[in-house]
């Protein structure tokens, strides 16, 4: 009946855990800040290598990209393939054109929120994804978390 007793209250301790350590809005808000300050303060050029290279631009699901207001993302913590690729007419799977959405946001307010469907880095699967931008000179900072 104790090993019962314990393995219920590890179980517990584990599942709130991982509760625990899910994303969150706040967090994305942080990674964008974080980007924000040091494109500011390094410059474009040296900040865009240092997300390129992922490091404290990529935690679990959540990860800067920076697009300019072309559509051509010009930094990406988590896939380098994307760099230098215009993503203006890339669509969701319901057919929303999340880049072109998201430029002309950028364009007209600050910050702001946008959901899409993306593929989760962590879970592989298509999920809606919350993504946070803030606007900078003529691109747009973003990081995001997904919805389970």
């Amino acid at each position: 009946m104790k090993v019962r007793a314990v393995l219920v209250a590890a179980a517990t301790l584990l599942a709130g855990a991982t509760l625990a350590s899910a994303a969150t809005k706040d967090d994305a808000v942080a990674m964008v800040k974080k980007a924000v300050t040091a494109i500011k303060a390094d410059g474009a050029e040296k900040a865009y290598a240092a997300i390129n290279a992922g490091g404290p631009y990529v935690n679990g699901e959540i990860y800067v990209v920076v697009s300019d207001f072309n559509g051509v993302t010009v930094a990406h913590a988590t896939n380098p393939k994307l760099i230098g690729k215009n993503m203006m007419e890339t669509q969701d799977v319901d057919g929303k054109y999340f880049s072109k959405d998201m430029t002309a946001l950028a364009q007209k307010q600050a910050s702001f929120w946008y959901d899409y469907k993306f593929v989760n880095p962590v879970t592989k699967k298509i999920q809606v994804k919350d993504n946070y931008c803030e606007t900078l000179g003529s691109s747009r900072v973003c990081a995001g978390v997904y919805r389970p």
